[in-house]
């Protein structure tokens, strides 16, 4: 492998990967609670002008950058990521707005491309073998605990209430996107995830907790609110995991049963040359035609990723 897989998760102390790399946090940031030298963070702001969000680097990040409004330490020690409907987008393509961490396994070692089969980035097992050589990691895992504080409850009724909270992106696909989604008429919200291969194939939607696939006209009526789901404010983990083709998603509950959804990547396409993979993590607003100032927020308490 070109780099070391690492594993990071939450820490009270300094990052370092290397002497060249040791960054000491500032007080009172996420940063100081979280190991944050292995992620950038792209915020809903256009500080610079350039029409795009900002990307906060990892030795940035993790020297103590936070946002008051966007990006910052809850008084419980949580690491709180919230986003509006409107706000500047990662680029002119993007229709949504983030507050979200992008994995970055060079963990400031500039040398290492960002895009790219490399050090910065991971592969499936079933890869080539050169891509398995030369990528950062050989299969991943992503661990954490959040708690959902606000959905969006303006806009279309399709679009109300989702959120993204976890990803693996993919060259140009997301082999999966996580949802939290609650209806403004209901208490609980469901879990769900959709897997977007690498072909002209159509997206798979699995459900984990209740119902929330969006089916525009009729979403106000259905679905049903789920028995068994979430609340606003609720803690609850969820488990990411890719060994070979198998993708696993587990959401886990305090006294509930762990709940695991798999899904057989063997017709996905990513076990071709060049397909490298990044977790994401945070808050990915899903929704674009209600008020403004409407917003959805998410307080991390633990992430872990390794490989």
């Amino acid at each position: 492998m070109a780099v070391i897989a690492c594993s990071f998760a939450l820490l009270g102390c300094a990052s370092t990967v290397d002497d060249n790399t040791a960054v000491l946090a500032k007080a009172g940031s996420p940063a100081s609670q979280f190991d944050l030298l292995g992620w950038t963070i792209s915020v809903p702001i256009d500080s610079d002008g350039n029409g795009k969000s900002d990307q906060i680097k990892e030795k940035a990040l993790a020297a103590g950058y936070s946002d008051p409004e966007y990006f910052y330490l809850a008084d419980d020690g949580g690491m709180v990521f919230k986003s509006p409907i409107k706000g500047a987008k990662t680029s002119k393509n993007t229709k949504y707005t983030r507050s979200e961490l992008r994995e970055m396994m060079r963990r400031g070692n500039t040398s290492y491309s960002t895009k790219g089969v490399g050090g910065n980035n991971w592969v499936f097992s079933t890869a080539p073998d050169a891509d398995l050589e030369n990528a950062g990691g050989v299969d991943g895992t992503l661990e954490a605990t959040l708690a959902v504080n606000h959905v969006t409850t303006t806009g279309v009724s399709w679009q109300q209430g989702r959120v993204i909270i976890g990803q693996i992106h993919a060259n140009n696909d997301e082999p999966i996107r996580l949802y939290y989604r609650k209806l403004p008429q209901h208490e609980k919200g469901s879990i769900y995830f959709a897997h977007e291969p690498n072909s002209k194939a159509d997206e798979q939607w699995i459900d984990i907790i209740g119902n929330s696939l969006p089916n525009y006209w009729h979403q106000d009526a259905t679905p049903a609110e789920p028995e068994d789901g979430i609340k606003l404010g609720e803690k609850f983990s969820y488990r990411i995991n890719v060994t070979g083709h198998d993708l696993a998603v587990t959401v886990m509950r305090p006294g509930k049963a762990d709940i695991t959804k798999h899904v057989d990547m063997s017709e996905s396409r990513y076990d071709v040359g060049g397909q490298y993979m990044y977790f994401k993590a945070g808050v990915y607003n899903q929704n674009k035609t209600g008020d403004a100032k409407d917003y959805v927020q998410a307080t991390f308490y633990d992430l872990k990723v390794s490989h």
